[in-house]
């Protein structure tokens, strides 16, 4: 079945990465609505660059608003979002753990520890989360893409357990400019995770296919 197409994303997060998605939407003809932690008021000057395609909102509006919704948040942020605005959706978690950065997360420090996109949907139990844009840097997601077809064209990839969310999220990479890379289930995203061979790495699809199929998964992690 072909996904129906996304209209609006609904994205928590305006830093880099948030907002490199959010300038990418609209370029390809998509409405944006935007919150971070800090409320809508701080995002006039990203909103006034984007409009007439974007606006501010809650994190729970944007949410609510979303066809899908990005979550482009610090991972130790996941927890503080508001589970029940987020039922039913397709979700995009874009998080990668740099514990250096932003601290550690319990879970995520345990042996047999979930990837990070399984702990987001372990608090959105109600939505169908789905790993994307956390291989590429938030520069690429605007400089990177071009036509379907073209010789070398940049891939990403996908991991979800509801191959209907992971559809519509294959879609909406091809409509950034991307062809796609399906790793499997949620649980297999630790494959493009950080100081694996896919991360980072810009790569046509069958160079990213056999650099998921090289990742190796540590047991300590590495800092």
């Amino acid at each position: 079945m072909t996904p129906t197409p996304v209209r609006t994303l609904g994205i928590i997060g305006a830093g880099n990465v948030g907002a490199q998605i959010a300038r990418r939407a609209v370029e390809v003809g998509l409405d944006v609505v935007l919150a971070n932690s800090r409320g809508p008021e701080s995002l006039e000057e990203l909103i006034a660059e984007l409009a007439p395609s974007a606006g501010a909102a809650t994190v729970t509006d944007a949410a609510r608003a979303g066809d899908v919704v990005v979550v482009a948040i610090p991972i130790s942020g996941y927890r503080d979002l508001p589970a029940e605005a987020f039922a039913g959706k397709t979700v995009i978690d874009t998080g990668n753990y740099y514990p250096e950065y932003s601290g550690p997360v319990d879970e995520l420090e345990q042996p047999g520890a979930p990837t990070t996109s399984e702990l987001l949907q372990r608090h959105l139990p109600d939505a169908s989360v789905v790993k994307a844009f956390n291989n590429l840097s938030a520069a690429d997601v605007t400089t990177d893409g071009s036509p379907a077809g073209s010789p070398g064209r940049r891939s990403l990839v996908v991991a979800g357990d509801d191959a209907d969310a992971k559809a519509v999220v294959a879609d909406l990479i091809d409509r950034f400019g991307f062809d796609v890379v399906d790793a499997g289930a949620l649980d297999e995203g630790w494959r493009y995770e950080r100081d694996q061979p896919a991360y980072g790495v810009p790569r046509d699809r069958a160079d990213m296919t056999a650099a998921l199929a090289a990742a190796e998964r540590r047991t300590e992690r590495a800092l």
